[in-house]
């Protein structure tokens, strides 16, 4: 059994060359498979391997002070699903290209739980009566497969394209709680700080975006699979690839 994890972490990072091959290095000897991601503002990681390695790996990369809270998303398959390993430097974790929309000299932007997120969507609206309007920050192809039911969704190929996407939108969400969300947290944490920024103050993100909700939650309220970026294609609510299905 291959265990799989999904992280992140925003947290200065002041030399992400050095911090890229070191993770490289660890993550090779312990025959681990994936991405890692290394920016200015932080670290995000796709990787596949034996638990135990991984396990290892990840535990290891907690003792450095600045990674000690990162939280992982894990699934599992019966096949590694990634072909090797490739460790990148970038400008951002995540391509956005609007300054300050990482957290790192301010707070996170406002999120809420799955559980509580489920709960509103059960009862209609939020603890203050206010409609939930669910804002979908991924592209389309990511879309087909699955998203939460009667989600907004944008005509887009590509995050950065969002807020031009966005703009005709806007006006009619001014009286909803407004819940961005994405595969892992990283696009709609960046979303609801620049919506936060541009005037819309009842945003919210989805902690642990929907590979969190499904862990959490399973799939109440979501329609089909979620879209991963290996070779598992999408992941079911129970966090089960479908690509085994079409493999039988």
């Amino acid at each position: 059994m291959i265990l799989n994890i999904a992280a992140y972490h925003f947290v200065r990072i002041d030399a992400p060359r050095a911090l890229a091959d070191a993770l490289y290095a660890r993550a090779d000897a312990a025959g681990l498979r994936g991405t890692i991601l290394v920016a200015p503002e932080g670290l995000n990681l796709f990787l596949a391997g034996a638990p135990d390695a991984l396990v290892g790996f990840l535990d290891t990369l907690r003792e450095d002070a600045r990674f000690a809270g990162l939280q992982v998303k894990e699934s599992h398959s019966e096949a590694m699903p990634f072909g090797r390993l490739k460790a990148k430097v970038k400008a951002e974790i995540i391509t956005f290209r609007h300054a300050g929309t990482a957290p790192l000299d301010r707070p996170r932007a406002p999120a809420v739980a799955p559980r509580d997120l489920a709960r509103w969507l059960d009862q209609g609206h939020d603890d203050a009566g206010r409609p939930v309007v669910l804002l979908d920050t991924r592209n389309e192809e990511e879309v087909g497969h699955g998203s939460f039911a009667g989600a907004l969704t944008l005509p887009i190929t590509d995050f950065t394209q969002l807020p031009d996407a966005l703009a005709p939108h806007r006006p009619a969400l001014a009286e909803a709680t407004v819940v961005s969300f994405c595969t892992g947290g990283v696009r709609c944490e960046k979303a609801a700080l620049w919506m936060h920024d541009t005037g819309m103050d009842n945003v919210l993100q989805l902690e642990g975006g929907i590979l969190g909700y499904f862990e959490h939650v399973g799939g109440r309220h979501y329609d089909g699979a979620c879209f991963v970026f290996d070779d598992r294609v999408a992941l079911r609510p129970d966090l089960s690839p479908i690509a085994a299905s079409a493999q039988d």
